[in-house]
Formats: structure tokens, C-alpha cells, sequence
């Protein structure tokens, strides 16, 4: 193990995009996996970068969405998960989705060829003492792993739970019910325009729907497991009992949809799909997580109009997350305050999403590599979608509430003299946006 070596574990969106920051930094960096020889209930391979709960990275609109801002700052910073992103983009109206399956194997192929970067498989169980590590071992981190970390933290871990949506194949929907459209017509292209499957509702059929959610059979929690669920990634029948109407102002919500079959009709309610692959083989149905039991899911979501004979690739899961309280663990450059030599990035910190796992991977990476080369580098300012996320982490949340978080605007420093409200947000939004870019473009400038 030599002073300038970085270890890293866990190689999904965080690890690999650190590895990559900090091998383009002239550091050399072991990556260590634990998959395939150990495997979770989620991955499907060894591969980098594999895509479990969905193949999107949400808007990339980087003057009015926040985590389209991540987008943005992420390719000004040479990111390889951005990079191999927009290689194998998929039509999705405004947002990144990708083909999951060949954008894993890129990253892999990246990270693999790269000449600063070696790779380790097999499972680290424990905290080292010495050497420059970076832990970015997500939600799925390793029981073992986690003693460990609870050990030293002095902390309970804990835990939330993310569900996976369930995937159709697109051969068994049933198009002359469905049909192709993004909401309100979304999108430069045509194809963009035509990204979603749209399975309209009747209100007869979406209040027998709800009733046969909420009855299903629903996965059991193992002992001492408690239900406490992300907002933004809520199971469809914790939302249904909610209220009956949640789904139809969630999800199933109808607005800016016309059924091309019969556009004289209303829909009381639609569920979308979302195309998974290249090939347009695979449709996942946006927002469907679930923890109901494969049998009661086939038969629950065989209700939705066009998928009546539907044949599904994968139903869906439920798995245990879990994340550090970080407010109070790590400092502003994401290091362990008991270790200082371990970093964490990623899912296990407190964020929440593909894209802001691998943002937090991009500065641990940057961060550590700069700090084996005798550099001082600061994080990002807060002004930035980068900055915002890390200062929530590491200081700028309640400790006491701390709970995962997905970028938004709500963690930016106020802009003077900009019009608050509903009906200024559009002039809001592009001055964080405006002001971001600018002050990230200074950060990169202030590292050559």
C-alpha cells in the first residue's frame, strides 16, 4: 500500500465516478467490489455502475431543475457517469434515461482500461486504519460492512427502504388501448414527444384498483426492521393508503395527456411506462414501486387497462437502505471526523438518487485525490447544485431529523432581489441555475 494509492469500495455510481475523478487526478486507485463473488438480492452483475431501482437520471433541464443543474455541473467536471449517460441515452421526454445494461458495461470497460486504476473483487468487512479509502458502498452495504461502521460511529444504523418498480414487456401491451405520448407533448423530437406508454383509467376501474392494492398481500418486515420510507421513492400501496386519491395526484396522474385512441375521453386516471432498453423491448411503470408479494403484483397490475396479458421481466422488490447520519460523522470534505483517513460518498451519506450518489462520488474523488497530492481543495460553494448537496450532509441538515435527500432548490442560498412564490419560480429557478454555473466554472477554474 503506497502514500499515494486511493482505495475505494463499492463500485457503483459513487465509487466509480471517484475512481475515475481521482485516477484523471494522477493518483492511482485500487477499486474493490465485492460483486459477483458476494452478491446482493438487487444487482444482476459484477459489472460498474449497473442501474437497480430505474434507468433514469431524471430531468436534465439544467436551467429550471435542480438535478438537471447536477447534470450540467457533472459534465463540466469531466464526469464518466454523465459521459457515458448521454452515450447511451434512451427517448424520455425531458429527462436522462438510459439503455441500463450496455451503459454498465461502458462504465466497467472505462474504469477497467483506464491506467491509473486497478481492481480488487471481494467484500472489506472492516474500517482499515491506515491508507486513504473512500466508502461508497450505497444502500445495499454488506451486513458485515455495516457492523462495522455502527461500531465505530457509535451510532444505530439507519434505515429507510427503497422498492424497485416492476418491467414489462413491451410485446405483451396491448396497444390498441395504450399509446405514445410524454406529457404535454415533451420534447424536442418526436421521439421524445412519444417516450411514455399511457394506459388510461375510468374511475370504476382506478377505485377497484386502489381496493385491490390495498387488500394485496404485502412483503413481511423482518424483526427489529421498521417502515421507514423515503418520500420520493414511496411503495404504491403506502401511498394508496395515504388516500384513495394520492395515486391520481401522484403517479396516475392524467394532466397533459391525450388518449389517441379516443381524445374525446377523459381519463380519470393514467399510468405510465417508461421505455428500459434501446431496443424498446422493456417498459418500467414510472413511480410503481411496490412491496407486495409477486403473486399479488402480477395479479394487481394485470388490472391496468393494456396490460391484461402482460408478461412481466422483473416484478418488483423491496430492500433495506442504509445511510449514515452524516451531519454529525462526517466533515465538510467527507471524512470520518473519528478516522479521518476513510472518506464516504454516495447513498450511504445521505443523499438520495443515481445522479447525486454520483455527484457525491465526484468530490470524494476530487477531495482525496487532492488531498494525497499535498493540496488544499475546498468543496464547492453552497450557490452550486454540488455545494448545496454536500453542506446539506455534512452540516447543513437537522441531526436530529436527518432523513436522505434528493437535490432541490429548497437547499440553496436565497437570490436577493428575485421574486418569491409560485408564480417567480420560473425567474427564480434560472437565476440558481445562472448563479451555479458561474460560481461551479470558478471552482473547476480555481483546481487547474
Amino acid at each position: 500500500m503506497t502514500e499515494k494509492t486511493l482505495h475505494i469500495v463499492g463500485g457503483g455510481m459513487a465509487g466509480s465516478e471517484a475512481a475515475w475523478q481521482a485516477a484523471n487526478m494522477g493518483i492511482k486507485v485500487v477499486l474493490h467490489e465485492m460483486r459477483p463473488e458476494t452478491g446482493t438480492f438487487a444487482h444482476q452483475t459484477g459489472n460498474f455502475g449497473e442501474m437497480v431501482c430505474s434507468n433514469s437520471f431524471r430531468s436534465d433541464d439544467s436551467e429550471q431543475n435542480a438535478v438537471g443543474l447536477l447534470h450540467w455541473e457533472m459534465r463540466a467536471a469531466n464526469g464518466l457517469i454523465m459521459q457515458t449517460a448521454d452515450q447511451h441515452r434512451l427517448p424520455a421526454g425531458g429527462a436522462l434515461a438510459v439503455d441500463r445494461e450496455p451503459f454498465a458495461e461502458a462504465v466497467t470497460a472505462a474504469l477497467k482500461s483506464h491506467p491509473n486504476i486497478s481492481t480488487d473483487y471481494g467484500e472489506i468487512a472492516e474500517l482499515p486504519s491506515e491508507g486513504m479509502w473512500i466508502f461508497a458502498t450505497g444502500p445495499l452495504t454488506s451486513p458485515a460492512l455495516g457492523e462495522a461502521i455502527a461500531k465505530e460511529t457509535g451510532t444505530d444504523r439507519l434505515a429507510f427502504f427503497d422498492a424497485i418498480a416492476p418491467i414489462v414487456y413491451a410485446e405483451s401491451i396491448d396497444m390498441d388501448v395504450a399509446w405514445l405520448q410524454s406529457r404535454y407533448d415533451k420534447g424536442e423530437t418526436e421521439e421524445e414527444q412519444k417516450a411514455y406508454l399511457n394506459c388510461p383509467m375510468t374511475k370504476d376501474q382506478y377505485e377497484a384498483f386502489i381496493d385491490a392494492l390495498l387488500a394485496a398481500d404485502k412483503t413481511e418486515f423482518h424483526e427489529g426492521e421498521t417502515a421507514g420510507y423515503f418520500d420520493g421513492c414511496l411503495p404504491i400501496e403506502v401511498m394508496a393508503e395515504r388516500g384513495r386519491e394520492t395515486l391520481r395526484h401522484g403517479p396516475m396522474k392524467p394532466i397533459g395527456l391525450t388518449n389517441a385512441h379516443r381524445p374525446e375521453e377523459k381519463a380519470y386516471a393514467v399510468v405510465q411506462l417508461r421505455r428500459d432498453n434501446k431496443l424498446g423491448t422493456l417498459y418500467n411503470i414510472v413511480g410503481f414501486q411496490t412491496k407486495m408479494k409477486y403473486g399479488a403484483q402480477a395479479e394487481v397490475f394485470k388490472m391496468i387497462p393494456g396490460l391484461e396479458n402482460a408478461s412481466f421481466a422483473r416484478l418488483g422488490g423491496i430492500h433495506r437502505n442504509t445511510f449514515l447520519n452524516s451531519p454529525t460523522l462526517l466533515d465538510d470534505q467527507m471524512r470520518l471526523k473519528s478516522r479521518p483517513n476513510i472518506r464516504f460518498a454516495g447513498q450511504v451519506t445521505g443523499v438520495e438518487g443515481y445522479v447525486e450518489s454520483a455527484a457525491m462520488g465526484l468530490l470524494a474523488g476530487r477531495l482525496a485525490a487532492a488531498e494525497l497530492s499535498g493540496r488544499d481543495m475546498g468543496p464547492p460553494p453552497g450557490s452550486t447544485a454540488m455545494g448545496a448537496l454536500i453542506h446539506h450532509i455534512t452540516g447543513g441538515a437537522e441531526a436530529k431529523t436527518f432523513q436522505p435527500m434528493n437535490v432541490n432548490f429548497g437547499l440553496f442560498p436565497p437570490l436577493d432581489g428575485i421574486r418569491g412564490g409560485r408564480k417567480g419560480r420560473k425567474e427564480r429557478y434560472k437565476g440558481y441555475t445562472d448563479r451555479a454555473k458561474e460560481d461551479f466554472s470558478q471552482w473547476l477554474e480555481g483546481q487547474s
